[in-house]
């Protein structure tokens, strides 16, 4: 593409890293299923490629689509977002360092922070990110990361990239965005000041719920050689059927988020007004917290809704009494989902300061006829409350 030119969202996820391919003038990019290559003589590696632990071409395209699309200079492609995250904080931290996490997060990150991280000697501490004194006076000397989502899972909290880059920043630490909730169509965290931002690839830029896979996007090349180098050393790499996968997700990824977030609205709307519900949970509603600071950062609100019922039984009977709305982990496809936090994704932060609501249900709203799931979902209050 013409690097003088600054290409839309839309067109850069349709054609970033992905030229025809020069041999066939396929338009979309090949799998290339294929572990080691002919090098033309020793040490002449043709484009770079030796082994697709390293390198691979399909692998290659992904990267740097990644990289176009979040605003930054280097993207990396991994098995899975665990795999992305595990291998940033071994690339930037040490035995006796210290990570500020947020309060309310993934529960698959907490445990990698503390049955991980932490016995490896890392330290970390929950704070409420949105408030900023509280993450001010939580940093240290050892402190290297500010881990941040926005919004946060389950429980939709925002947080201010701007702000907390500063802070990071004023310590000489690193703040880290995991974008997965809002993808790079809806916030970009890079431009906001973070240094990296992670995804779970397997949510809404794969969107269609049969891909896993992770990434990590940085701002600055050398930490984008450090992390490579982690990356080729450690090996949890996305295979090329993965990767390729991921950029069929990606090229429609604008259009899903309109659809997504649109439908989010709607139901949003509904379960503010009905009587089994007792509390929505959404930064799009002009009562939430942080709505303020969502509406500057965000181009829209996102397609995740958390609702809390009047007891832990009520939500457990909304989640089992939906048709249309799957109950399953996950989310970010383009089929419905609904899930019990407390009992399914976020089990591993029981008895911490990161468990969430027994009451809570979380929906991932996907692109069907909101009227249907307008219909699925009243049924199931009314079978839940």
């Amino acid at each position: 593409m013409d690097n003088d030119v600054q290409r839309g969202f839309e067109t850069l996820a349709v054609h970033a890293g992905q030229e025809p391919d020069p041999t066939t003038g396929a338009v979309v990019q090949p799998i290339y299923q294929v572990s080691t290559y002919k090098q033309d003589g020793i040490g002449g590696l043709r484009g770079g490629y030796e082994y697709s632990r390293s390198a691979n071409p399909t692998r290659t395209a992904l990267e740097r689509c990644l990289a176009e699309i979040e605003s930054g200079v280097r993207g990396l492609a991994f098995a899975s977002g665990l795999a992305a995250e595990d291998a940033l904080l071994r690339a930037v931290c040490r035995p006796g360092d210290h990570v500020v996490i947020p309060n309310d997060a993934y529960g698959g990150t907490y445990r990698l922070f503390a049955k991980v991280a932490e016995p490896w000697g890392v330290a970390f501490d929950p704070v409420p990110l949105g408030d900023i004194e509280a993450v001010r006076a939580a940093v240290g000397p050892q402190t290297k990361i500010i881990w941040l989502e926005t919004p946060t899972n389950p429980l939709l909290g925002i947080a201010d990239i701007a702000a907390l880059a500063a802070v990071a920043h004023d310590a000489g630490a690193l703040l880290v965005v995991d974008n997965t909730f809002a993808s790079p169509y809806l916030q970009r965290p890079l431009d906001l000041g973070a240094d990296v931002v992670v995804h779970s690839t397997t949510k809404y830029i794969g969107g269609h719920s049969d891909v896993v896979g992770g990434a990590l996007i940085v701002s600055d090349a050398e930490l984008g050689e450090r992390l490579a180098f982690h990356q080729n050393a450690m090996g949890a790499v996305a295979g090329p059927f993965d990767a390729w996968l991921t950029l069929r997700g990606i090229k429609t990824l604008g259009v899903r988020m309109d659809r997504h977030c649109a439908n989010a609205e709607r139901i949003v709307e509904m379960l503010e007004r009905h009587p089994a519900v007792r509390k929505v949970l959404y930064p799009g509603l002009p009562g939430h917290p942080g709505h303020d600071v969502a509406a500057k950062q965000m181009k829209a609100f996102g397609g995740m809704v958390s609702f809390r019922m009047e007891s832990e039984e009520a939500a457990v009977r909304v989640c089992e009494a939906t048709k249309l709305f799957t109950l399953g982990e996950s989310l970010g496809g383009v089929e419905s989902l609904i899930e019990h936090p407390g009992r399914m994704t976020h089990a591993s932060a029981a008895g911490s300061p990161l468990e969430v609501p027994a009451d809570l249900v979380r929906l991932s709203v996907g692109i069907e006829d909101v009227a249907d799931l307008l219909r699925d979902l009243e049924r199931a209050l009314a079978h839940g409350g």
